[in-house]
């Protein structure tokens, strides 16, 4: 009896070491993103670029002229000289985490939010995160977002 207590507790000390280890996987992942976010809002270039992997990909889902659904693409650097132009806390994107998966090297997150620019509601929508760990630290590979006015509560 005493030994199963002895594996019962080895047993709860394994879980609370991986259930500490995928806390901390995650909270990285939200530290990185949290890190785009607030170069964004400090109008920070090279802070902004720092979050992205060299090979990152940035869409936004959008409508053309005929109110077709398109997938628009920029280029980090074009996202970042952009943001280095606004006056500081002009861009402000408030976003929750609503969902933060790791698997290995690969994370996503889902990421609702309300974007406003110079203290005024501009839109809302969700991004869409991949993360990859590069040497221990993670970047974001892809995002992709939605934007709208409506149905912004």
């Amino acid at each position: 009896n005493k030994a199963m207590k002895q594996v019962s507790i080895l047993f709860a000390f394994l879980l609370i070491a991986v259930a500490g280890k995928a806390q901390t996987a995650e909270d990285s992942v939200k530290a990185t993103i949290n890190t785009l976010f607030t170069a964004m809002k400090t109008s920070n270039p090279d802070l902004l670029k720092s979050a992205f992997a060299d090979s990152a990909i940035l869409q936004t889902i959008t409508r053309n002229k005929e109110g077709k659904t398109i997938v628009k693409t920029d280029a980090v650097a074009d996202f970042a000289n952009s943001i280095s132009k606004l006056p500081k806390d002009a861009a402000d994107e408030r976003i929750t985490f609503d969902v933060v998966r790791v698997d290995g090297a690969l994370a996503i997150a889902w990421t609702p939010y309300k974007f406003y620019f110079n203290g005024k509601f501009s839109h809302c929508g969700v991004n869409s995160f991949q993360l990859v760990r590069f040497n221990g630290e993670w970047k974001i590979q892809y995002l992709i977002d939605t934007r709208r006015k409506a149905g912004c509560e």
